[in-house]
């Protein structure tokens, strides 16, 4: 990984952003990134990143610079990255899609600016105070992931209402599948008439064996948890579900271009382009105590007719209505 020597915050920031005012020595900024998958798998975001960024003035190369760690899925590499990047000095961290990489960075550091982007309640995290005052060194954008869980749920349920069994694939690792979190998603099936299956996958061997498991108990639909390790997946997945014939709805939109039934999701792109834009207000010298946690109110539902067919499944109307994207 190539290591910039540090570079600070311009001008009069020392005076509006006081927490890191002693770091303050040179002209250009650094955002450094933390990630607990890799890069290759938020690409296509980066660039919606940077449009923010620039709304806000600042571009890559031009008048900030940017580093990168990644735990390339290693969950217990986080708080050593994240300590790296704090040594580095770098001016704002941003953590993205989930929730452990934000707690390695907060552990971390309580003077450097943090922002997220991440599905999850951060007040119930704990990474910020309230919504509206998030207080400390940390904001940013929030997908509440447990109310499009259960969306995401009441779809497959409508879409396929002769499953009495849907399974739902989680990384262990991932701290935002707590035992109340799921407890809660596992109420929210019932509710709907169906059992919610547990499958644990933190490896490929054990997406191998939760597949197994998911047929063995005649789970008749499944659910695929967010988490970075299984964007890094895809392909397996999606042809994994063809293979076993398992209707699957994902939580991101990729997937459904890859050949996947059906996904629901916050736009990322706009909640990574809202994630430039407050960076770049804090590197004009905003505290980030005081720029409220927004959360994102843009979703997508995007439907893969051809999959469909292939399974023998009608897509029934009222879903059919109000997707926003029906791939043929």
């Amino acid at each position: 990984m190539r290591r910039r020597a540090f570079i600070t915050l311009v001008g009069g920031t020392a005076a509006a952003w006081p927490l890191v005012a002693h770091t303050q020595q040179a002209a250009t900024p650094v955002v450094g990134f933390l990630y607990s998958s890799t890069i290759d798998s938020f690409h296509e975001f980066m660039t919606a990143f940077s449009t923010g960024l620039a709304e806000t003035g600042y571009v890559e190369g031009r008048n900030v610079a940017f580093e990168y760690r990644v735990a390339e899925n290693h969950f217990e590499r986080l708080p050593a990255l994240a300590d790296d990047l704090v040594r580095d000095r770098v001016g704002v961290i941003v953590t993205a899609s989930n929730v452990p990489p934000a707690l390695a960075a907060k552990a971390a550091t309580q003077t450097v600016p943090i922002v997220f982007m991440m599905g999850g309640d951060p007040v119930e995290i704990g990474l910020v105070a309230s919504l509206a005052r998030p207080g400390g060194n940390v904001t940013g954008i929030t997908v509440l992931s447990g109310e499009v869980t259960q969306k995401r749920l009441a779809l497959l349920r409508e879409l396929v209402p002769t499953a009495a069994v849907i399974a739902y694939l989680v990384n262990p690792a991932n701290t935002a599948f707590s035992a109340a979190w799921l407890k809660e998603q596992a109420e929210a099936a019932n509710r709907l008439g169906v059992r919610l299956l547990m499958l644990n996958a933190s490896s490929p061997s054990d997406i191998e064996r939760a597949f197994a498991t998911l047929v063995e108990q005649r789970a008749g639909a499944l659910l695929v948890g967010a988490d970075t390790f299984f964007v890094g997946r895809r392909d397996e997945l999606v042809a994994l579900a063809a293979r076993y014939r398992i209707p699957t709805s994902y939580f991101r939109r990729e997937f459904t271009e890859a050949g996947g039934l059906i996904s629901y999701a916050a736009t990322a792109v706009e909640a990574f382009r809202q994630t430039g834009v407050y960076v770049g207000r804090i590197l004009k010298g905003e505290n980030p105590r005081d720029l409220p946690v927004e959360q994102s109110t843009k979703f997508e539902l995007v439907i893969n007719l051809k999959t469909a067919k292939a399974l023998g499944l009608t897509i029934p109307p009222g879903i059919f209505s109000i997707a926003d994207e029906v791939i043929e």
